[in-house]
């Protein structure tokens, strides 16, 4: 053997290494192989999160497969496409014994949405797909957000955390939650901007909603009617980008 590999000096034997290695790179491109075929891949959770741009979601996207008759699969697998240049960590992978697959996302340098897809197989290679959108927030909508935090989750949240007390079941007209794009999306960016400046009674809203003109200044109501485009659900239809570039 050391006169074969002296005879092929090292050209050859370099060579051989690049062939085994890209004989590596061609198995590992493959993936793991499913060890189970489901009909349908559904979301747990992690999907319509905002973040800033570039940034990891806070929370990870939780897929589930599914056979025919709506039961967890073990071992199938999960392939992950994401738009424009957000990242989803690992790009595939099994389901657990739950058919659950947990990845962590991040988002591009861009703001816009962010379009995240799942994909599984059958045994027959016919396939089922789930489309989530993410959302990453530019500076403004980002501010917007931060203020929305600050000033009115409190009544639009009506969820309670450690940090945050929910006023949302005290008041006698529920306000609306602001990803409510049915809503919100009917309203002109003056209207928000007369509900947030003058109250909710500026346009015919619960009065029980207060004026923040003498809080805000107008860079941050302009923010915060920013922040409510952004994460709007449906999406709002506005001049500009509401998908990140493909």
């Amino acid at each position: 053997m050391r006169g074969v590999w002296r005879k092929a000096g090292p050209a050859a034997a370099l060579a051989m290494l690049v062939m085994a290695s890209g004989c590596k790179k061609q198995e590992s491109a493959k993936g793991p192989a499913p060890k189970g075929y489901g009909a349908a891949v559904t979301e747990v959770s992690g999907g319509k999160q905002a973040g800033f741009v570039g940034s990891v979601l806070d929370q990870p996207l939780v897929v589930q497969v599914n056979d025919a008759q709506g039961n967890p699969v073990a071992g199938a697998l999960v392939t992950f496409a994401a738009g424009g240049k957000a990242e989803v960590t690992p790009a595939e992978g099994l389901t657990g014994d739950d058919g659950q697959l947990t990845v962590a996302c991040q988002l591009g340098g861009e703001a816009g949405r962010y379009r995240i897809t799942a994909t599984t197989r059958d045994k027959q290679g016919k396939a089922a797909a789930l489309e989530l959108d993410e959302i990453a927030l530019g500076y403004q909508e980002n501010l917007g957000r931060q203020l929305n935090e600050k000033y009115c989750s409190r009544c639009h949240n009506q969820e309670s955390t450690a940090e945050r007390v929910s006023n949302y079941d005290n008041l006698a007209t529920k306000p609306h939650s602001f990803s409510d794009g049915a809503f919100y999306n009917a309203m002109s960016d003056a209207d928000i901007t007369a509900m947030i400046q003058y109250g909710g009674a500026a346009r015919h809203q619960p009065a029980e909603m207060p004026s923040y003109g003498g809080t805000l200044n107008k860079a941050e109501v302009e923010a915060l009617v920013a922040y409510v485009r952004a994460i709007a659900d449906p999406p709002h239809r506005q001049k500009g980008m509401v998908y990140a570039r493909q």
